[in-house]
């Protein structure tokens, strides 16, 4: 039997829009993907900026009294200064050093209790991240690269460095 031309074109026309029909699946599928793809890398996005924000707000609160406690470190020296004085001293001096010890420790501990800790390389290796070099000078008794005179103690807050400790560096004999 054979198709009347009416009959034939409704096929036709049934297979054309067959395939507009699935052209339009193949869109709507593609626009899916995109659309997945675009929340999942907005999903990433979001969770990475949220990790950046508590990690700087844990820095900030870390590091919120840098300033200060950097400035406290020449109360620090200056206490030191003194007490080396007082150790030679006699009579009303040497009990006013022993009331300078305590305030001195009682600062120290205060600093430690908020993250300082004190450098103090005296004979150890020459560290340039730790260490900064105020001149070399030749020494049989300490190695080379060693340090031989600490001059002022470094300090660090946490992992960051507030201060180097200038320090003198032994060299090898000439």
């Amino acid at each position: 039997m054979t198709d009347t031309p009416e009959q034939a074109a409704a096929g036709a026309g049934g297979q054309n829009e067959l395939e507009a029909l699935r052209a339009r699946l193949d869109e709507a599928e593609a626009r899916a993907a995109a659309a997945k793809d675009a929340q999942l890398r907005a999903a990433a996005d979001l969770e990475n900026t949220r990790r950046r924000l508590e990690r700087d707000a844990s820095n900030n609160l870390k590091y919120a009294a840098e300033k200060l406690l950097g400035e406290l470190l020449a109360v620090a020296d200056s206490l030191e200064l003194g007490l080396r004085a007082a150790e030679v001293a006699e009579g009303p001096a040497r009990a006013m050093g022993e009331g300078m010890q305590l305030t001195y420790r009682q600062l120290m501990s205060v600093l430690e209790k908020n993250g300082v800790k004190q450098i103090d390389p005296q004979g150890q290796p020459f560290n340039p991240d730790f260490h900064q070099a105020m001149s070399m000078v030749p020494s049989a008794e300490v190695p080379a690269n060693h340090v031989l005179n600490v001059m002022q103690k470094g300090y660090r807050l946490h992992e960051r460095l507030l201060r180097p400790a200038m320090v003198v560096v032994a060299r090898a004999p000439d």
